[in-house]
């Protein structure tokens, strides 16, 4: 029976190219401070051997892993879907793998922090949209890495974000050009994760109301359920409760909208020639549904974050501290319109703000 066949190291490329074994290293990791000559001699003696670098190889002689990491509150949601999406690619044209972190409760949050597995398995974290507490961000910045915050700003350490501030002050200054003063606000409650974004739209509602003059009132700020078509509808009638209902609901993503004017067309409500409904995120959905909405693109920001995290894992005189801000963008489909004229409302007749034409009798004669 013959020998087992011993693989080719690093050392046998060495000695077949004549130069050390961390000029064979600098030179299939493609480092610029290698001649030409000399570069061509080891690839060759690579190839003649038919060897390749090892990743752990690799981390031996330069630190590193090869690895990009991520923390996640999930997977199952559009927006993580379209941003990791973005990431692997980019990640795989620098050589680079991406190793995902999913802690989506309690438990498994307090065990990675508590072990942080991403020490020496990573050469960058990438923090995906946790509200953090003081005591979990040090020990991120203890990681001994770069450490990417995105989907949220996090003052003195590098972040890529949209302004949801701004936003949710454009979503509902563009609701009050319509026309609308009562305008309503629901937020969702349980979903892991997500609660910065949560907090910076409210507050963009309550500053674009704050700036027009109208005062926020508590009773148009609802709260439904993740997930939880019930808490909606109940959320829903809450409003339609109100001695003055609103004309208008500013929905905090898509679904949470598009699950509203579900519930309001089953009550006859139309939409939107009694009630306007504007979400945010602009996911497939939002499209589909002829949704109005506020649109950010998960997808770039994915794309953005990892172009920083390689950066800051290659340029040593990198800004540690940048802040990139993606724009957003209102976009009108047909869920929003001008609020209802309340004559109108009384008498049954008047414009149908969808179509145009009287509501009352469409016959004419002529005289």
């Amino acid at each position: 029976m013959p020998p087992a066949q011993r693989h080719p190291t690093m050392t046998d490329v060495a000695e077949r190219a004549g130069v050390s074994p961390s000029t064979v290293s600098r030179t299939l990791r493609g480092l610029p401070t290698v001649s030409p000559e000399v570069r061509a001699r080891v690839e060759q003696a690579a190839r003649e051997l038919n060897f390749a670098v090892s990743r752990q190889a690799a981390s031996l002689v330069t630190g590193r892993t090869g690895v990009v990491a991520v923390l996640v509150p999930t997977l199952t949601s559009w927006f993580m879907g379209s941003a990791l999406s973005s990431l692997g690619p980019l990640l795989r044209a620098a050589d680079m793998q991406l190793s995902v972190y999913v802690i989506p409760d309690l438990a498994e949050r307090a065990s990675f922090f508590k072990h942080l597995p991403a020490r020496r398995n990573a050469d960058a974290l990438l923090v995906f949209s946790f509200d953090l507490t003081d005591e979990e961000s040090a020990r991120l910045d203890d990681l001994g890495m770069p450490v990417v915050y995105v989907s949220q700003h996090v003052e003195g350490r590098p972040s890529v974000y949209v302004d949801d501030v701004a936003g949710a002050c454009e979503g509902t200054r563009y609701l009050l050009n319509l026309g609308h003063r009562r305008i309503a606000f629901m937020t969702t409650v349980g979903a892991s994760g997500f609660t910065f974004s949560s907090h910076e739209r409210l507050l963009g509602y309550r500053q674009a109301l704050t700036e027009a003059g109208i005062p926020p009132d508590d009773d148009l700020v609802v709260s439904a359920q993740a997930q939880d078509r019930r808490a909606t509808v109940e959320a829903v009638g809450k409003l339609l409760s109100l001695r003055e209902p609103p004309t208008a609901l500013f929905a905090e993503h898509d679904e949470l909208a598009v699950s509203a004017i579900s519930t309001l067309r089953r009550t006859r409500i139309e939409v939107p020639g009694r009630m306007s409904v504007l979400g945010f995120d602009d996911q497939p959905l939002a499209e589909w549904s002829d949704l109005s909405t506020v649109a950010q693109l998960p997808s770039t920001m994915g794309h953005v974050a990892g172009e920083l995290a390689l950066k800051l894992i290659n340029d040593a005189d990198a800004d540690h501290k940048r802040h990139i801000i993606l724009p957003t963008q209102v976009i009108p489909r047909a869920t929003t319109a001008p609020p209802p004229d309340p004559q109108q409302e009384q008498t049954g007749s008047g414009t149908d703000p969808r179509d145009g034409h009287a509501r009352g009798d469409r016959t004419s004669s002529v005289s």
